[in-house]
């Protein structure tokens, strides 16, 4: 553990605790940040995936309330990260998210989302060829909120054009996005391509993205442009099992892969991120000043305009 602690910021859920439950209470904030404390993480930002949008909106208010509520909540929960609903609705690309509420981006749509959110909204992933003209990304940007592109596939002039209207991060590359792809021209490759402009987040488990694939894209943008999440549910540091997200069940199998009821897909992770510093160290071979950029420092310069207020 650092002295100053991960920052993940991306946690669905923890320790049983669903973000992503619209009946959240007190209580269930207080143990998964407590166990989040206890596994070293300093703070995260709570995070609500796509579904419909009255329902997104009840769950970033509850999560507001709930964090108004209580100090150590406050402490650890530093924002909300709003995944969704702008996403590709193509199978691969939207990943986990359910297809029938993904939509294409307005501003009235994330008006109301921002509202729920309560001033705490830190950083909205989107994918840029759903936002027309690029409408919603600088409007985000505007207000200092980070835009992250991620469960999209924008061709190489909608991903430039994105990063002019402010874009300035990917949401774990080498996930939302199908298991077949063409082998040069893909958003990886493409992400990769314009890696000076963006922050980039990885999830080091081992099992969204292959440790070999993970050094890899390490090396191609360098450390001191990438961060390390979790995308935790309520099965993190549970062990296996089965486990609610939003309203559907998720399976946790023995090598901890988390898992759609149906085996087709991946959900989230039950990772941790002192599980993904020993991975960093011990099957990447990285330094602790190389784990301590990607885990502890820059994660909270990523989002530095957006909680400097919080």
């Amino acid at each position: 553990m650092h002295d100053s602690g991960y920052f993940d910021l991306q946690v669905n859920g923890y320790a049983g605790v669903d973000f992503n439950g619209e009946g959240l209470t007190v209580p269930d904030a207080v143990r998964a940040c407590s166990q989040l404390r206890e596994d070293g993480v300093a703070s995260i930002l709570a995070t609500v995936i796509t579904d419909r949008i009255d329902s997104m909106c009840r769950k970033l208010t509850r999560i507001c309330q709930v964090r108004s509520e209580d100090a150590n909540v406050r402490q650890m929960i530093q924002g909300i990260h709003i995944e969704g609903p702008f996403l590709n609705s193509q199978p691969g690309y939207v990943g986990a998210h359910d297809p029938d509420a993904v939509r294409p981006a307005d501003t009235d749509t994330i008006k109301r989302l921002l509202d729920a959110s309560d001033g705490q909204a830190r950083i909205v992933t989107l994918a840029p060829e759903r936002d027309e003209n690029q409408r919603v990304t600088r409007m985000l940007d505007r207000l200092g909120i980070c835009v992250s592109a991620g469960h999209c596939n924008p061709t190489m002039d909608q991903l430039r054009a994105a990063l002019d209207a402010g874009l300035r991060m990917f949401t774990h590359l080498g996930n939302g996005c199908p298991l077949n792809m063409h082998r040069h021209d893909n958003i990886i490759q493409r992400v990769l391509s314009v890696a000076d402009r963006l922050w980039i987040g990885l999830i080091a488990d081992g099992v969204h993205v292959p440790f070999a694939a993970l050094g890899n894209y390490l090396r191609c943008a360098g450390p001191d442009r990438c961060f390390v999440v979790t995308d935790a549910i309520s099965a993190a540091g549970m062990g296996p099992g089965t486990f609610p997200m939003g309203n559907r069940k998720v399976v946790v199998d023995d090598n901890l892969a988390t898992w759609a009821e149906d085996r087709s897909h991946l959900i989230g992770s039950a990772g941790t991120m002192s599980r993904s510093d020993t991975n960093l160290r011990e099957q990447l071979g990285l330094t602790d000043e190389q784990v301590n950029l990607l885990t502890v420092v820059n994660p909270r310069q990523a989002v530095g305009r957006a909680t400097a207020e919080s």
